[in-house]
């Protein structure tokens, strides 16, 4: 049930404009009103709750209802600067309030120590700009657990050797078994890998006002009718709303960040749904807008000052994107395994999440977990195995006999940071607003597509383990789509190779000499 909420006029200048609502924004939304201050959200998609959520496959995934739409945001795609950029769909990011956290899978891992220390762990890797992150694993762990406990996370502390130290177990238990996870767990056990239940962002015991999950098989990309997918929406938002100082605005599509002559930004520019335009006064903009959609911004958000985009002195706003490499392995079985019903993921391990390069001859590392994540219509088109008829009886056959004895084995990578991956203003290009669209600049490290086959391997090695009747998956291939919308912004503590510091804030130009101090804003 939607709360009341605050009407903040577009002159009043409020303690902070957040820009998106996914699941930084919400959370900040949350943080912030909850301290006393006056907050507004501004979010290009629309506001939906559980009773608007359907289980409708044309209308969620072909329609794109809670996603951006191709036709309102287009995009272009290249592998290297020197191309010319062509029309074609580049990313699926959500377009809602609540963000992408409304339709993900809801995997809920912590990042290991060992991600914001490779750079001084492996030392520089070729053809990649590997740097070490302005903060810790240790840095983190409180923030983690308290965000663990507030959204509601179901797992097992401790279940896996390889997890990073924690102060504190999970709120709920782990999610029970799927088929899936039962058929992973015994195979990866004979190889000697450590399988363990999924930490997922998914209630397995209720919450006031929300209910443990219900299996009703509509989970990655679609939102949750009962409020048991942990997303900001059914979180954040609903606690930032209770505050009475966090107004929520959908369809506000923001554009441009103002600033003052002395750099400092006060307010955000955006249309409503009307297209007309409105300039939301605040004290700060925090910038939440996905690794896509947040360099977007920045860069269009040129002026006198800031010729080149707000927050670009050195250059990198957009670079440096990663989108995860890896795909899935498919296998079948004999018997039913009923896994339509219910999340997508209950087993993973990261036996495989720091790999030694001098041992595999690459760099990088991630995860493997079980799942099956398909509908039947996207069944149809995407998850029968290669030679099945396309059509008629034999087609129907195939259907009934493989929807229900089918699973994946999903390979999570690590992407190499690549100065040239990256999004960008299209010279050509505009939305159906007007602006410049974003063109994704990308061509996988070499060392990202040997770590995706080697990940295909141990996939196909747990298959066989199982006594799968077939197994199939398609080439690792250089990938010019992405749903992990990785770096982009780079935080670190040179303001020439970066575009924030530890604390968030962004370097605007050389010209800036010193930055607010903390705690400059009030309510």
């Amino acid at each position: 049930m939607m709360v009341d909420q605050p009407r903040y006029k577009t002159s009043d200048e409020v303690d902070f404009v957040i820009v998106g609502s996914g699941a930084a924004g919400g959370i900040l939304a949350k943080e912030l009103s909850s301290h006393g201050f006056r907050v507004v959200v501004l979010e290009q998609g629309p506001y939906l709750t559980e009773a608007d959520f359907t289980h409708n496959e044309i209308e969620i995934l072909a329609l794109d209802k809670l996603t951006n739409h191709p036709k309102l945001q287009p995009t272009t795609v290249r592998k290297t600067p020197d191309e010319k950029a062509k029309p074609q769909r580049a990313l699926v990011y959500g377009r809602c309030v609540g963000g992408t956290s409304v339709h993900f899978t809801a995997n809920f891992w912590r990042f290991h120590e060992i991600d914001f220390i490779e750079r001084s762990k492996v030392g520089p890797v070729p053809g990649a700009g590997l740097m070490d992150w302005p903060i810790t694993y240790a840095d983190l762990e409180p923030y983690y657990t308290k965000v663990e406990w507030e959204i509601g996370v179901s797992g097992q502390a401790g279940a896996s050797p390889f997890d990073p130290p924690r102060s504190k177990p999970y709120p709920m238990p782990p999610l029970s078994v799927k088929s899936s996870g039962v058929i992973f767990e015994r195979a990866a056990r004979k190889l000697g890998w450590h399988p363990y239940p999924a930490p997922m962002a998914i209630l397995s015991q209720a919450r006031p006002g929300r209910s443990a999950c219900v299996n009703c098989g509509f989970c990655l990309g679609f939102g949750c009718e009962v409020g048991a997918k942990s997303s900001s929406l059914a979180t954040a938002i609903r606690m930032a709303e209770k505050t009475g100082r966090c107004e929520i605005r959908p369809n506000s599509y923001v554009h441009r960040i103002e600033t003052d002559a002395n750099g400092r930004a006060t307010g955000a520019v955006y249309f409503d749904e009307k297209r007309n335009t409105h300039l939301q006064k605040a004290r700060a903009v925090v910038v939440c807008a996905n690794g896509a959609e947040t360099p977007r911004l920045l860069l269009l958000s040129t002026n006198k000052q800031f010729p080149n985009g707000l927050a670009n002195s050195s250059g990198i706003v957009g670079k440096y994107l990663m989108f995860n490499s890896g795909g899935v392995v498919t296998g079948q079985f004999e018997h039913p395994l009923n896994d339509y019903k219910g999340y997508a993921v209950s087993r993973v391990l990261h036996d495989f999440y720091e790999l030694d390069p001098q041992k595999v001859g690459f760099y990088g590392g991630g995860g493997l977990d079980a799942r099956f994540d398909f509908t039947p219509i996207s069944f149809a088109f995407g998850g029968l195995p290669p030679g099945t008829p396309r059509w008629g009886k034999d087609f129907k056959a195939a259907l009934a006999q493989d929807f229900n004895r089918t699973m994946e084995i999903f390979c999570h990578g690590t992407s190499l940071p690549v100065e040239n991956n990256s999004f960008s203003l299209d010279p050509d290009l505009k939305d159906a607003w007007g602006l410049p669209a974003l063109r994704l600049t990308y061509k996988d490290h070499p060392d990202d597509l040997k770590l995706g086959n080697w990940m295909f391997k141990r996939a196909n090695e747990l298959f066989d383990a199982a006594g799968a009747q077939k197994k199939w998956s398609f080439p690792v291939g250089e990938q010019q789509f992405g749903v992990h919308l990785l770096g982009t912004c780079r935080m670190g503590n040179d303001p020439k190779t970066s575009v924030i510091n530890a604390d968030h804030r962004t370097r605007a130009a050389d010209r800036i000499t010193a930055l607010a101090k903390r705690g400059e804003i009030s309510a």
